[in-house]
């Protein structure tokens, strides 16, 4: 395996991202990599051809990313707290695409991702974007099961 300097954690802010930190943590203490924890949050409703809404939705999404924003301040200050470089990065967007698209700007050598297990039925109608990004990515991926 080539040498590891950048890993890319994504999280969904679900009870399975203390596991998903934990497992990129320990990546990246065996190679001294930087972590970059991200988060694709659901894209402006005008880039998917809805109107923008009343002030008050705008008010209410401002808020949701701000959170959000300072959920991923934590999970990097945790991770900083073991003496490694970590970042967050909220990024608005498609899931896999906007994932990708970071990969190649940050030069990830590995993905760490999570996965939940779900009936077939489950996964037939909805898209997986670990699966996704296992066939898209040309970067090493590492999916932790969280159930």
């Amino acid at each position: 395996m080539n040498e590891i300097k950048n890993i890319l954690v994504a999280v969904d802010f679900g009870d399975g991202d203390q596991q998903l930190l934990d497992r990129a943590l320990q990546m990246a203490q065996k190679f001294s990599a930087k972590i970059w924890v991200i988060h694709v949050a659901a894209p402006e409703p005008d880039f998917v051809g809805y109107d923008v809404g009343p002030q008050y939705i705008r008010d209410v999404r401002a808020e949701d990313l701000k959170t959000e924003h300072k959920t991923l301040d934590a999970y990097a200050d945790y991770l900083r707290k073991t003496g490694l470089q970590a970042d967050g990065l909220l990024i608005q967007g498609q899931t896999v695409e906007t994932i990708l698209q970071e990969a190649v700007k940050l030069k990830t050598d590995l993905f760490v991702v999570g996965t939940h297990k779900h009936s077939f039925l489950y996964r037939f109608l909805n898209t997986n974007a670990p699966f996704e990004l296992a066939k898209k990515a040309d970067i090493p991926l590492l999916i932790v099961p969280l159930d």
